[in-house]
């Protein structure tokens, strides 16, 4: 059995503690603030083997570490815990109450951290009640929340879905301490750790009564039409007014609403056009029996994205959350 030969050893004339009898020392290593601090985490698993092999050698052939280094790493211990943790025995090193106490502590929590780490978590969507956090704007909500949550609880009927209120400058911060799982919008994913996946183009386009004057949908025609906008607050959509006035030379904007769900029933009682994105636009259609066509100015397209933080990419749960989003807006879409 291999000797312990280091300069805090059990038995150096030079050690503090030469003999198993000296008096403890008077202020315990482990009680200073500052211990965690200092100690070389890597060194609790030379702790871990050598309870567990009763020998320095033994442990340092377990670790794939040298004897010499092994030994290091015991002295390195030693003079961090203050406390000798293991003495000479006849056939093997024997811990002191401090080691015997910590040890299986220290290799329960090892065990644990190699099991999460080795082998990702399992999800099984038909027990989870997880509740899954997005963040969605108010255009989002109204044309897309049902399809999500469909997609989500057809397969996983005991989870819920919260659409989280996140102002869009947040959103990245929101991701990063998993206020929300994922986010979906017109959001510009610069920041560092996030991920995004487009999800579909969208484009702006008229909406109104199917009776309208034909003469609307000319481009000279257009400019005569008095058209109803929404403009969310901290929202790409807020600037879509200003660009037909700017593109169309438009002057005839005579409602300015705060939500888009106030489009359909403006545009039913009255002669107006609303300008609207196309995936509201349809499901405008399909619901209250409204024309959609295009705006006959050049208006521009823009990327709808899916993000989360990249935190979660190997997350099973995360992983099947995504992938549900991505169905819900494959069928929404259908484009």
């Amino acid at each position: 059995m291999a000797a312990v030969a280091t300069r805090g050893s059990v038995g150096d004339p030079r050690s503090p503690r030469g003999a198993v009898g000296d008096p403890p020392s008077p202020r315990s290593a482990v009680g200073d603030p500052r211990f965690f601090a200092r100690l070389d985490l890597n060194l609790l698993r030379v702790l871990v083997a050598i309870a567990r092999f009763r020998s320095v050698t033994e442990a340092g052939r377990h670790l794939s570490l040298s004897q010499p280094a092994t030994s290091n790493a015991l002295a390195r211990l030693r003079e961090a815990f203050d406390d000798p943790l293991f003495v000479r025995a006849p056939g093997a090193l024997m811990p002191t109450p401090l080691a015997a106490r910590v040890a299986p502590i220290v290799a329960r929590h090892l065990e644990e951290l190699e099991a999460a780490l080795g082998e990702p978590e399992a999800f099984d969507p038909a027990s989870s009640t997880t509740e899954w956090r997005l963040s969605l704007s108010d255009l989002g909500e109204i044309v897309f929340l049902s399809a999500i949550v469909e997609a989500v609880r057809s397969d996983a009927p005991h989870t819920r879905v919260t659409n989280a209120s996140v102002p869009v400058e947040r959103v990245a911060d929101a991701l990063a301490h998993r206020e929300i799982d994922l986010a979906v919008g017109i959001i510009d994913p610069k920041q560092r750790g996030l991920r995004s996946t487009i999800l579909f183009r969208e484009r702006y386009v008229a909406l109104s009564r199917r009776d309208c004057p034909r003469a609307w949908r000319t481009r000279r025609g257009f400019t005569d039409a008095p058209l109803a906008v929404a403009s969310p607050t901290a929202t790409y959509h807020g600037e879509i007014a200003e660009r037909v006035e700017r593109l169309g030379r438009h002057s005839g904007i005579v409602v300015r609403a705060r939500h888009f769900s106030t489009m359909p029933d403006l545009v039913a009682r009255g002669e107006l056009v609303a300008i609207v994105p196309e995936m509201f636009a349809l499901m405008a259609c399909e619901r209250h029996g409204l024309a959609m066509w295009p705006i006959p100015v050049s208006t521009p397209r823009y990327d709808v994205c899916m993000v989360w933080h990249g935190a979660l990419d190997t997350d099973a749960s995360q992983q099947w959350l995504r992938e549900r989003v991505l169905r819900a807006f494959v069928r929404a879409d259908g484009r």
